[in-house]
């Protein structure tokens, strides 16, 4: 194995498990939905560039703008407006937390929805998480719990997973490139309409250094340089040893809150992460056992920031 994988691996969970951190950061002199717009155009441009410097082809006629449009607002503006507005209320780490129940939504939306079938680790899966979510609700240090921000990061969670349904459906035949370029630029459109239209969009906070960092880090790393890195992983080491970072984005996201927030970690928020990562492992062992199965590995991946699909792949990551 290439022994650049781990090292890539790891880069990759920092970037994604700093989102949250990022985020934390800009809720201060920004709205929900101004941070989306800003970080899918940096994002829009970050892949417009790589697109451009390897050529990447973009075929404008053939593309499902439609189905781009529905994905893009399901999958990436609206939830990451309201990851944005829960992190007015809460923690980012336990934001982070919260949203590793994403695997588990898709899957749960499959088998209602989509056709998927119900197995028992599945249900063992799910009931594992649904126990970790309860942990993690039962004790929250008294004042501390706010029902609305951790309410709104499952609802989230839920709009992750039925958009890595839709893209396993919509957007198979297209490249990774071509949809990510296609989302993050409806993303870009629906984001930057309702900034305009319900918050006071300026952008004379970037000139704070912090902001301007948080910004780069969230929209041209986040949606742009881990996206490159996470396809990377997937030609090297294979769509499941990819969707290992689904278990390091949580706990990235815990030391970057604990280090740079000063966010304390407390002893339900490490066996809630545990018994709701021990879920998704449950839930995706049919998935890792037979690598055609693409479901669960599109249930397992959709916990990254960034959705990817690419019919060049062994097994389809999303």
């Amino acid at each position: 194995m290439n022994r650049a994988l781990l090292p890539a691996l790891l880069l990759l969970s920092l970037i994604w498990g700093g989102s949250y951190y990022f985020i934390k950061v800009l809720v201060h002199d920004f709205g929900p939905w101004t941070i989306v717009f800003l970080r899918s155009a940096l994002g829009l441009a970050a892949i417009a560039l790589i697109m451009g410097l390897t050529r990447q082809p973009l075929p404008w006629r053939r593309m499902p703008w439609l189905y781009l449009g529905t994905t893009a607002l399901v999958n990436m503006a609206i939830p990451w407006a309201i990851i944005g507005y829960c992190e007015t209320r809460i923690m980012s780490s336990l934001a982070s937390i919260l949203n590793a129940t994403t695997p588990l939504f898709s899957l749960l939306l499959g088998i209602l929805f989509f056709g998927g079938k119900s197995r028992r680790p599945q249900a063992i899966g799910l009931t594992a998480a649904m126990a970790g979510v309860v942990v993690l609700l039962g004790y929250q240090g008294g004042s501390s719990f706010d029902a609305l921000g951790t309410i709104g990061m499952l609802i989230a969670s839920l709009f992750y997973g039925l958009g890595s349904q839709l893209t396993r459906r919509w957007l198979s035949p297209l490249t990774a490139y071509q949809s990510a370029f296609g989302t993050l630029f409806f993303a870009m459109l629906g984001s930057g309409g309702a900034a305009f239209a319900t918050e006071s969009l300026s952008l004379s906070p970037l000139t704070v250094p912090a902001n301007a960092a948080a910004l780069a880090g969230l929209g041209i790393g986040g949606s742009g340089i881990a996206y490159i890195l996470f396809y990377w992983i997937v030609k090297r080491g294979g769509p499941v040893y990819a969707t290992m970072v689904t278990y390091l984005i949580p706990v990235s996201s815990l030391a970057w809150g604990s280090l740079l927030l000063q966010e304390e970690i407390r002893w339900n928020m490490i066996l809630g992460l545990g018994l709701i990562l021990g879920g998704v492992y449950m839930a995706g062992r049919i998935g890792r056992a037979g690598s055609q199965e693409p479901s669960n590995q599109a249930s397992l991946s959709n916990l990254t920031p960034l959705s990817i699909s690419d019919k060049e792949t062994p097994a389809k990551p999303i």
